[in-house]
Formats: structure tokens, sequence, C-alpha cells
């Protein structure tokens, strides 16, 4: 039956080699299985008629009862229209072709009952309908259901007499010649528990439902199939990870953990805080090599808990690394957990690609002989020259700047790979770190440390700004500092540097020299002019730092209490919420500043409201989620993660929770999936895993 399900749509009815060629190239469909997963995209109810004279006064589609009374060529300044007059016998309506006219025309039968779809188009008094759907009024009655599926198409097919119309009489096709052959691939327990729909059952329901209530279980049961093979797949690969993967156990906690939590602690940890310390305590004790991700907000105090796990390697006798994704994390980084250490004595050491070698050398040399205990650096660490005597944890910050290929050789750099903590400061709605993030441990800093005083956020046009500089001014004068970003964006990068360099010289007008001290960092600089600036900026030797987004992640400057974010709508929510994250971080009141041109889309003015609204990291993610979708914030290295046919992380989060439940179930009593009913499990996930999509299993 498989075979059958490949077979090329050049030989199904209705199709033939010239349709079959502009399916391909329009809407990438080849074989029958492709054709049967090319889901609706919307639905109409085709249950309510009118007559002409009872047409409402809006634009909505509609179904128009009546004939077609007269027909004549419209010539126009290009070409030419057909016109029909379309009347119940008292009012009418004009349909009205601007293409096809020929074979159109030729299809039509004046004076007899027909039913007209489409939209409307009012001009006064005057309605017209342009490229309706005709139906006979007698073939109408004899079609099945009142739910008529709308399908993705494109304008070349609509030119090439593809219709609406044509597709789904290509699906009745579709259905006659593999019906019954559609394979379940879900246990027949399952189905019974979660009261889902035959899969045969369902994908004739997808395309052809005859209500509104049979649809949604249609759709719920192909949903939930999406979902569990992904969701499976995931589960079966954490399992085998902790099964087959021999990790390093750290099973002391000894004098390097114990005297810094009890004596150097610099503030009480949160519970939240405390709540993961005990997580990745109980994966490090274990023989299974720890893969977690630890999510957190801003300021949530991340750090520490990765310092606490770094003590814990220490006292097994291991080493332990730290790798951020820029210079000027991997600095801050340093700076921030050797003055943690310094009571300790604890060797650290820095490794970024500006290093010299004279440093360098003997850097290595240190980390071979197992000297030097913490490395801290960036994707330097990864490269061939460095080897560790003993790594056993290796912590990932900022998780979504680094590719799978990128962690992969950390897991090289021992013999025995070392356990992995990956860390990311932007909060991952739930629904989305369970997909993506499936196949990892999850542990969530759902708390700030107390103390931390909320952030003023105020949104401003660019006609306010003259203000915006008098209060840059006073904050000045009472010894603070200040951020100026602005976007940069790779299609645009050029306009983007001039508006930089533009920003810059204004702000360096109003505020001169000697009395104001500006710096500027931006991606085209060297890394040594780069840290040069910054440190100005850190030491308090400027007051007003104007950057790309370079500083988006980790820069702490305690006494910065004001961040200008200039066009603020070409940003996504996460990246505002990082940049806010820059500020607040010392004893002072600190804003907020989203400064916006006056005209504003309807996305761009609820990102800026939400912002303005919240600083909660996790209900903006998911703010994020439902604008943006999962794709973009995932970055590239995740987007191959999901390519949902029909499953919607912004809407779906009930389904995935029941397949999770589902999933967690099934691999609990069987995760070998041997028993005999699972075998259609093991069949079905054998072929998933042979193509791309979730969907290659069929047949």
């Amino acid at each position: 039956m498989a075979v059958l399900f490949q077979k090329s749509i050049d030989y199904l009815k209705g199709v033939g080699p010239n349709r079959a060629q502009l399916l391909k190239n329009e809407l990438g469909i080849n074989t029958l299985q492709d054709l049967l997963y090319f889901f609706p995209h919307r639905y109409i109810d085709r249950s309510q008629y009118f007559s002409p004279s009872q047409l409402p006064k809006t634009s909505a589609e509609v179904q128009v009862l009546g004939s077609i009374t007269h027909l004549e060529t419209v010539k126009q300044k290009r070409g030419s229209r057909l016109v029909a007059t379309f009347s119940d016998g008292q009012q009418s309506v004009e349909l009205v072709w601007f293409r096809g006219h020929q074979w159109i025309q030729k299809s039509l039968q004046l004076n007899k009952p027909y039913i007209a779809f489409g939209r409307l188009n009012w001009f006064g008094n005057k309605c017209s309908i342009a490229h309706p759907e005709l139906d006979f009024l007698d073939d109408h009655k004899q079609r099945k259901g009142n739910f008529q599926a709308v399908y993705p198409a494109t304008e070349s097919l609509a030119k090439s007499g593809i219709s609406q119309r044509v597709i789904r009489q290509i699906m009745v096709h579709l259905f006659e010649e593999v019906e019954n052959g559609i394979q379940e691939v879900l246990p027949a327990h399952m189905l019974k528990k979660y009261h889902l729909l035959d899969k045969n059952v369902a994908l004739s329901a997808i395309h052809f439902p005859k209500n509104q209530d049979q649809l949604a279980q249609a759709q719920y049961r192909m949903k939930f199939e999406e979902l569990f093979f992904v969701q499976l797949q995931l589960g079966l690969k954490k399992l085998h990870r902790k099964q087959q993967l021999k990790g390093i156990p750290f099973p002391e906690l000894g004098h390097h953990f114990n005297s810094f939590f009890h004596n150097h602690l610099p503030f009480p940890l949160t519970e939240a805080q405390k709540r993961v310390v005990r997580e990745i305590r109980t994966d490090l004790k274990s023989e299974a090599q720890m893969n977690r991700l630890l999510q957190g907000d801003v300021g949530s105090g991340k750090t520490i808990v990765a310092v606490l796990c770094m003590l814990m390697a220490l006292d097994n006798g291991m080493q332990a690394t730290l790798v951020a994704p820029t210079e000027i994390l991997a600095q801050q980084h340093f700076n921030s957990i050797n003055e943690l250490l310094k009571p300790l004595d604890i060797q650290v050491g820095l490794l970024t690609g500006s290093v010299k070698k004279s440093a360098r050398t003997p850097l290595l040399n240190q980390l071979a002989d197992g000297s030097l205990q913490i490395l801290i650096g960036t994707h330097a660490v990864l490269e061939q020259p460095v080897a560790f005597q003993q790594l056993g944890l290796a912590i990932v910050d900022e998780q979504h700047r680094f590719g799978v290929a990128q962690r992969a050789k950390l897991w090289r750099k021992n013999t025995i790979p070392p356990n992995v903590l990956v860390m990311t400061a932007t909060p991952i709605p739930r629904t989305l770190a369970m997909t993506a993030y499936g196949d990892l441990d999850l542990s969530v800093i759902d708390e700030l440390p107390p103390g931390r005083k909320p952030i003023t956020t105020l949104h401003k046009s660019d006609s306010k700004r003259l203000a915006i500089f008098q209060f840059m001014r006073e904050e000045i004068s009472k010894g603070r500092q200040v951020y100026v970003v602005y976007p940069l964006i790779q299609e645009s990068r050029v306009l983007d540097y001039k508006d930089l360099m533009d920003g810059y010289e204004s702000i360096a007008r109003e505020f001169p020299l000697p009395q104001y001290q500006v710096s500027i960092v931006h991606g085209k600089m060297k890394a040594e002019d780069k840290a040069y600036e910054m440190e100005r900026f850190v030491s308090g030797k400027t007051q007003i730092m104007v950057a790309t987004t370079v500083i988006e992640v980790g820069v702490n400057v305690p006494n910065a209490s004001i961040m200008i974010i200039e066009s603020a709508e070409r940003f996504g929510l996460s990246q505002l919420h990082q940049l806010r994250g820059r500020v607040g971080r010392g004893a002072s009141k600190s804003y907020c500043v989203l400064m916006t041109g006056n005209k504003l889309g309807q996305d761009a003015q609820t990102r800026i409201q939400t912002m303005v609204r919240t600083q909660d990291g996790f209900e903006l993610a998911e703010v994020d989620l439902s604008l943006r979708g999962p794709g973009d914030l995932m970055g590239t290295q995740q987007s191959g993660v999901l390519p949902f046919l029909i499953a919607n992380l912004k809407k779906d989060g009930d389904v995935l929770k029941a397949v999770r439940h589902a999933v967690d179930e099934i691999l609990l009593i069987d995760s070998a999936l041997s028993q005999e009913q699972h075998r259609v499990l093991h069949s079905a996930l054998a072929l998933t895993q042979q193509g791309k999509s979730i969907w290659k299993y069929i047949g």
C-alpha cells in the first residue's frame, strides 16, 4: 500500500501531466501522499443561501440563488470582461470574469437555476461578484456537507484554471483512489482513551467535513498524531541518552561547594534557584550524562547557579567550562566569576579569539595539566588545540546563539562526554520548549531575586526627542549612565549603520565635550576597540553608550539607569526584553524608553504596548509566539524542528499536553515499543525516521 501513496499525481483522474506540473511547481505536490496531506487552510459555511434581493450590505462571501438572464463581453482599456446578469426575478447582481472568458462563456446556460458563490463588492446600490463559483442547483443539492474546504493556492494556478472547485474535485478522485487504504498508525487503546477518530475517517473529514463538530474532531486527531510522533522521537532520544550514554557522576559535595555556599554567597538564593540547584544535583549524582536546559528571565540569577554547578565538578576532581556567544559576554562572566571565587583560590582562565599567543600558550598548558580548573570563553574553547585534562561540566550560555554542531564539539572534549547545562535568558513558551527542546530536561528559574526594582517602561514618539534629551541630562547630573541602542537588521545593514552614526553625531552635539563623554560600539569595530569603549563605559569614564545590539546580552553596568531603544518597532519582543534587562541592576530607579515613529502597524503596536504593560519575560514570550510564530523565536538551528502541517504551537497547547501524557505513559511501560499493542507505533516510527517529514510513514 505504501507504493500507492508514492504514486505520482500525473496518473490521478482529473490531473494529467500539465496540471501535475503546475501543482508540483506551485505547491510542491508530487505524490498522492503529498496531496492527501495538503490540508485546507480555512472552511466556508455553505449552509446559508441568499437571493439577489436579500443580499447583506457587506463584503462577505455568500451563496446566491438565481439564474443568468443576460451575458455580454464589455471592452476595457486593457482587454475585456465577461459580465452576467444574475437575477431572482426581482433584483439582480452582476457576475464578472476578467480572464478565461471563452471557456467560461461556453459552459454557462441562460435561465437555468444556479448557485453562485463569491465575495460581494458594493458600489453604491449596485453589487457584483468577481470570478464566482457556479453550480447548477440540482448538482449543488447532491453535494455532501455544508462545510467546504479552501486550500492554499497561487495566482498562477488560478490563471491556469486550477480553481478551488478543481482542487476539491481532484481531492474527490484522490479519496476514490486510496479508499480504505490509509493505515492506522496509533494503537487502539490510545484511540479509545483520547477519543480519537480513526485515521481514515479523520483524513476524509479534514477535506470533506459534514459539519463543524466533525471537522473539530478530525483536526484534533491529526494534530494529536503530528505532535505525538515529534514527542515520541524526542522522548526516545532522551531515554536513549539516559540509558546508553555514560556520564561522569559527581557523588561528592566537598570543600569548594560547601565553603562557597555557606560562607561566600553574595546574597541568599531564591526558592526557585534552590529548586534548580537540587534538580541539577540529582542529575549530576547519576551515572547518566546530564543534558539540561536552564531558562530564567533577565536578572533571575542563572550565573550563581552555574557557579555552584562548577564547584560540584571541582569537588569531584573535574574541570568546568562556560562558553558564551560574544567576547563581551565572556569577559563579563570571567570578571564576575573570578570575583566570586577569589576567596577560594580557584584558578579561572579566559580564552577568546583576541587572546594573544603569548598568553594563550601557557593557558592551554595549564588546562591540559589540570592546574586551570575553570575556563571561560567564546567559540574559541571549541576549537582543536584546546584540550582539557578532565572536563566534567560544560555550560553553554545564551543557548539560542549556538548551533547543534557547535555543542557537539564540546562533547568531544573528554573521553566520556561531559555533563552539559545550557542556559538562556530568553524565556521560551512552554509549548515551544516541550517541542524544540523535548530531548533536554528542563529547569526554570521563575522568580527574581528580592530587592530588584521594577523598570519603568515608556513609549515616546520622535516628536518627544528634545524632552528625552533633557531627561538624560537630569539623570546624568545625578551620576547615572545611559544606553542608546540602534537596530541592526541584516537586510538594511548599510542604512542602519548610517542611522547609528547620525544618531551618535546628534547625541555628541547635544552632549558636548568636555562636560560629557560619549562612547560608541558596533559590529564593524575591531574587537580591541569595542573592548576599550565598553571598559570606559563600565568604569564610568563615559556617561552615554551609543551601540547596536552587541550589548543585547550580558553587559552588566549597575550605574546605568536609562535604556533608550531607537526604532523600537523594528525589534522583536525577546530582543526588547533583553535590552531592557541591561538596566535596573543597581540601587537607582531605572527607565527603558521605546522610541518609535508616529505610525505603527498592528503587530508593532501590540509589541510596544506589551512591553510597557509587563516585565514578565514568560508572558512576553507567549505574546511573541502568537505574533511571530515558532520558527523566528527558535533561530535558524532550530527551524527544522517545527515544520507542522496542521498543529499550531500558538493554539494547541492543550493537544500537546495530552500528547506528552500519552508518550510518557507508553515509554514508561514499553520503551522499546516491542509489545504487540505498540507494534504499529514501532513500524510507523521506523518509516518516519527515514523521511524528513513526520508524514512520510503513511501507507
